[in-house]
């Protein structure tokens, strides 16, 4: 922890003030008031690490292993079950769907055929648990957003075969940039005060909650790290196998980088360590180089592979000192900074820690209604175990990029101005712009622009098929 001796006079001044105003902060726990006040020490002593851009190596297949050099698996059903005994199944649970119009957890967004994020989960991890005779439990692991809610949701479970646990990340309170108070305690005691601190803060939490514990008296030794709403984050054996066979502590899920991806983070070897590097760590003159597909082929899917005793281990020791993400904004007309952390930044301290270059198809993340058309169009197919599938039937590997405009933004508004979802299997791009409302059984294929003028609305009828076009009045169609 960040001492006074490393903090200038003011700084631990402002430290030692926060410090007594946290004291009496009585709605988070002791645990939550020493590791708010931690992150803040290490912020103010400005410990950021700074990238010395000549000494990043590109990672060797040792340390971010291909996916076909993953080691085979055993065709035996027993031993199987011997690894799935091991697994415990966390999702990143914290977040609304704000930004897609929903008050809620954004796990309860309908996907597909009426089912949510969450329906999809369980039914996945029911399936693994039916087949193979096993027990692999499910953590939700939310934010004091999310948790009333998603306690409700979770009862609708009650009859499956899988254990469901909850719990809750770290709750801290929003910073006044002014003068460096608990915005909590300026009066502004509401859900507003406070933030959830990133999901580098699962590592604490799981511990914290006692969740961790419990996990490992009952044998588990690698949890599986996702967010809910990345529909390819599914149980992969091949890569458990690997871990347990290498003694691998910890493995990031990559992906070859597509332009639309140019902005993710990716790992390097840097020091002998392999380490993750975040855009905002990159110095000015290397951006362009930084989202570039030569030099950095590859990005962090946030599907993580950890193992439980080492978690515990350097939660311990208090090892796991993540790159700090300043996060400002805006309350009510007054500036307040949020402190974050990202579980990926953690991989730095584990042993034998190692990337794995997974498949595309690993890494379908449902951001924007814009996603949501692509997972509910037929270029997407379900399976009774709740798994969302690539059609086969496209031939281009990537998939169409989609621009709807604000019309669109909210799922509410998405599911009203299509009758039905298009085709667009044969769809290289679409850009939608104004009010335009689709009919049912369109077909749209290769570039195509629909923009409605201003103040009129344009309706696509149903059936239309429509290829390589821009539409602008009902006479283009």
């Amino acid at each position: 922890m960040a001492t006074a001796t490393t903090l200038s006079p003011a700084d631990a001044e402002k430290l030692n003030n926060l410090k007594s105003a946290v004291a009496g902060l009585n709605q988070i726990s002791e645990n939550e008031k020493s590791g708010f006040i931690n992150l803040v020490g290490r912020y103010l002593s400005g410990e950021a690490q700074h990238i010395d851009w000549s000494k990043i190596q590109t990672p060797t297949d040792e340390v971010v292993v291909p996916y076909d050099k993953l080691a085979p698996l055993s065709e035996d059903p027993a031993e199987t079950k011997k690894l799935l005994d091991k697994l415990v199944v966390l999702k990143l649970n914290g977040g609304l769907g704000t930004t897609m119009g929903c008050t809620g957890p954004k796990s309860v967004i309908e996907v597909r055929n009426g089912l949510t994020f969450l329906d999809l989960i369980v039914k996945q991890i029911e399936a693994l648990n039916a087949k193979f005779g096993c027990s692999v439990p499910l953590l939700l692991m939310n934010s004091f957003n999310t948790h009333d809610d998603t306690l409700k949701i979770v009862e609708k479970y009650a009859n499956s075969n899988i254990d469901i646990h909850t719990f809750n990340q770290s709750q801290y309170p929003r910073l006044v940039t002014e003068d460096f108070a608990p915005l909590p305690c300026k009066g502004n005691s509401g859900k507003d005060g406070w933030y959830p601190p990133g999901h580098g803060d699962v590592f604490p939490s799981l511990m914290n909650s006692g969740k961790l514990d419990a996990l490992l008296a009952k044998g588990k030794e690698y949890v599986f790290v996702a967010n809910s709403d990345n529909l390819g984050a599914i149980v992969d054996l091949k890569i458990l196998n690997h871990l347990i066979l290498n003694k691998n502590e910890y493995c990031m899920e990559v992906t070859p980088k597509t332009l639309a991806d140019v902005k993710g983070g990716t790992l390097i070897s840097y020091e002998g360590k392999v380490q993750l590097l975040e855009i905002a760590q990159v110095p000015d003159e290397h951006v362009n180089e930084f989202k570039s597909i030569e030099k950095f082929k590859i990005f962090n899917t946030n599907n993580l592979w950890v193992n439980l005793s080492a978690i515990k281990r350097l939660v311990e020791a208090d090892a796991l000192k993540m790159e700090i993400i300043p996060n400002p904004k805006e309350v009510d007309g007054v500036k307040v900074l949020q402190l974050e952390t990202a579980a990926g930044a953690a991989i730095k301290f584990f042993d034998l820690a190692i990337g794995a270059n997974v498949p595309r198809s690993r890494f379908l993340p449902v951001k924007a209604t814009s996603d949501l058309l692509l997972v509910q169009s037929d270029l997407y197919t379900l399976t009774d175990e709740g798994y969302v599938i690539r059609n086969p039937a496209r031939s281009n590997p990537s998939n169409p990029s989609i621009e709807l405009g604000p019309e669109f933004k909210k799922v509410a508004n998405f599911l009203g101005r299509f009758k039905s979802i298009p085709s667009i299997i044969d769809l290289d791009s679409l850009k939608v712009t104004g009010d335009v409302w689709f009919g049912s059984g369109v077909t749209l294929k290769g570039k195509v622009t629909v923009a409605a003028k201003s103040g009129v609305k344009l309706e696509i009828p149903d059936g239309a098929v429509i290829a390589n076009k821009d539409i602008n009045g009902p006479e283009d169609i």
